[in-house]
């Protein structure tokens, strides 16, 4: 039914000087959230991973107490950074009710020729997670599975070169350690000219 379909709940987060635009599938359903914004679930590593590569603290975001993080911290950090955040679908319905990708079903995807558009500095883009990539290749004809976790592949927009990168979920479903999975992003950040 109509009723089912969920509409993208954040404002796509687009600071004009962003280098990454790091795309995810969907947000989760709001009773999982502890903030409204970007990685919400408290148990999604996401701003522990950026807490590590940047200052290395994986509690730097994270508000302890209240069981929350610092989101005007995470905020001032990326539009400074240069962080540009949204996902690759603006509608869907959860077949099952779980944030998990298998159970999502896409009603309409994300224009991501504008977000890049409106991204002119854009160098990188990151997509979380299978679904997410498989949007995102599929919409521009890259082979995904040539991509190596921790690898990027080059592919041109509109007389740019951009680098579409592969790491690992910042789900806690995803097996890897915290630290190990920061080390792929932080090799990421190096790359792309975000961290030193």
């Amino acid at each position: 039914t109509m009723s089912d379909i969920e509409n993208h709940p954040f404002e796509p987060f687009l600071p004009s000087n962003a280098k990454l635009l790091m795309l995810g599938t969907f947000p989760p359903a709001p009773k999982r959230w502890c903030m409204a914004w970007y990685y919400p679930n408290f148990s999604n590593d996401m701003w522990r991973i950026f807490g590590l590569c940047f200052f290395g603290d994986r509690l730097y975001f994270v508000d302890e107490e209240n069981k929350t993080y610092r989101l005007e911290v995470i905020q001032k950090f990326c539009s400074e950074r240069g962080i540009a955040i949204f996902d690759t679908c603006l509608r869907i319905r959860r077949t099952q009710g779980t944030a998990s990708d298998k159970d999502l079903e896409v009603i309409e995807p994300a224009n991501l020729d504008d977000l890049l558009r409106s991204l002119p500095q854009c160098k990188a883009v990151l997509a979380a997670g299978q679904l997410a990539t498989e949007i995102f290749t599929n919409h521009y004809g890259i082979e995904a599975k040539k991509i190596k976790m921790g690898e990027h592949e080059d592919f041109p927009f509109e007389g740019r070169q951009l680098a579409l990168y592969r790491l690992p979920s910042s789900s806690r479903a995803y097996p890897m350690k915290l630290e190990d999975k920061a080390n792929y992003y932080g090799r990421m950040f190096r790359e792309i000219g975000l961290l030193p």
